[in-house]
């Protein structure tokens, strides 16, 4: 889905073409991974952090297109609004000072997009939903000028036949509010985590992906606001889920099978069984003529593109053109700070790390409905949800954080061979986050509790302290 397609109109000949180079390439990427021919490397780790341009006044601000090129490298690109934009990492070898050298690439890039946003009179923000972000402004007028989300939102609209998406959501507010098009998705900002796969860990770290996304919400909650109400934690979970709200083929359209999902079992054999379920269950959205090598995946991957598994298997290839997969792991929003989000990686890539060497796989321990109940109360409650966890045992997340999980991070980074001083440093600042109860949702409820809710004035306060760089445990009310 990242790359641009070149026709947005569609008939039926696009349809069955693609459907049949779809089964062609699902039945190739299974006769790989029989052969062993997907590539066994070191573990790699990578992310992609979506933030927000904004006007003198912390509005949205639609001009990625002159931001993106006039900041001018391969590391950005838009995302569906063109108030929205993406910046990437280089994928990176996880061991040794490797989150140091991320927390430096990251600054740098970040720098540079503040240094051309000031250029043109606008600034950025790292937030999972901006708190001045109005219903009115997500309008097509401000999609960003690519065919690939024009052609997105009128396959919605035609898969949904006309019926408009509801958002509605139940928080410590209610938000009820109908739109017609896909431009309620572009709300919601979010710091993807990758992991490099290899045949023999892909299934324990993706299930462990599945079991730490509660822990994960909980820890990154950044989203607590929206259109003035005060909703979930992380209220990009439901915003999300409820914007591109289509589901299956016919009978299941407006049923239980959805594009954004957290899936409904853990992975078995192999990540094909996830390929196989897009094939099986999810009809084509985008029948794009992607040429004719079916050893390029391009179809496989396109349709896979169109369906927002919260961890999501993808497909590339390495630069000897040896395909792998990695897992995507979408649950975090963007910000608070440059550190935090690095931190938030770095405890993803121990636990998850951690969890899949153990001995007895975590999946039997702990059932698959446990796990997704554990990932919409964290989305829900933040710090102060409550999880289920193995063998039965109920915890608080922050006991279930600091006594179980920071401990298996630690050693995670250590059996990958990070550096200790980048372990103590960044785990230690999840570790204070957590003992503090203060991630960027309790501290936009709290300022708002104290200051009063005024959306402008909570943005002002939140972006002059993600400026000052201090973790938001520190951050004063």
């Amino acid at each position: 889905m990242g790359e641009e397609i070149q026709n947005s109109q569609f008939d039926a000949q696009d349809y069955a073409r693609f459907e049949q180079r779809l089964r062609q390439e699902t039945a190739l990427l299974k006769r790989w991974v029989q052969e062993g021919r997907l590539a066994a490397t070191d573990p790699q780790g990578g992310f992609e952090l979506e933030a927000w341009l904004i006007d003198e006044a912390f509005r949205p601000l639609s001009i990625n297109d002159v931001f993106l090129k006039r900041l001018d490298t391969d590391l950005a690109s838009p995302e569906l609004a063109s108030f929205n934009f993406e910046v990437n990492s280089t994928p990176r070898q996880l061991h040794g000072a490797v989150f140091s050298t991320m927390h430096r690439e990251l600054t740098e890039t970040w720098q540079h997009c503040q240094q051309t946003a000031a250029a043109l009179d606008a600034g950025v923000i790292m937030i999972g939903i901006l708190p001045t972000v109005e219903n009115d402004s997500l309008n097509l007028a401000n999609m960003s000028g690519m065919q690939r989300y024009r052609a997105l939102n009128r396959e919605v609209v035609r898969m949904r036949h006309g019926k408009p998406l509801v958002l509605d959501i139940n928080g410590e507010e209610h938000l009820r509010v109908t739109h017609r098009d896909v431009m309620l998705e572009s709300a919601a900002t979010s710091f993807q985590i990758h992991l490099k796969l290899t045949p023999q860990n892909a299934v324990p770290l993706f299930n462990a992906s599945m079991i730490l996304s509660g822990p994960m919400v909980a820890l990154s909650a950044n989203s607590p606001f929206l259109f003035g109400k005060n909703l979930w934690a992380e209220t990009r979970i439901p915003v999300f889920e409820q914007a591109v709200a289509v589901g299956g083929y016919d009978a299941a359209r407006f049923g239980p099978i959805r594009r954004v999902t957290f899936g409904d079992g853990y992975v078995r054999q192999s990540l094909l069984e996830c390929f196989e379920d897009n094939l099986a269950h999810y009809p084509v959205m985008l029948p794009v003529d992607l040429g004719e090598d079916p050893e390029q995946l391009a179809h496989l991957r396109m349709h896979n593109g169109t369906i927002w598994r919260w961890n999501r298997p993808l497909i590339g290839f390495d630069a000897d053109g040896r395909p792998h997969m990695r897992v995507e792991h979408r649950v975090v929003p963007a910000g608070p700070t440059l550190i935090d989000t690095i931190a938030n990686a770095a405890f993803y890539y121990g636990a998850a790390t951690a969890l899949a060497n153990m001995p007895m796989p975590p999946r039997r321990r702990l059932a698959f409905d446990k796990a997704r109940d554990n990932f919409y109360a964290a989305a829900r409650f933040g710090l102060h949800a409550r999880q289920q966890w193995f063998d039965g045992a109920q915890l608080s997340v922050g006991d279930l954080l600091q006594k179980v999980l920071l401990p298996l991070a630690r050693e995670g980074l250590a059996q990958l061979g990070v550096a200790e001083a980048d372990s103590q440093t960044y785990l230690g600042i999840i570790a204070q986050r957590v003992a503090s109860g203060r991630n960027g949702a309790q501290w936009q409820r709290d300022y708002v509790k104290q200051h009063g809710r005024d959306m402008h004035a909570l943005t002002a306060a939140y972006l002059e302290r993600q400026q000052q760089g201090d973790p938001v445990h520190e951050w004063r009310i």
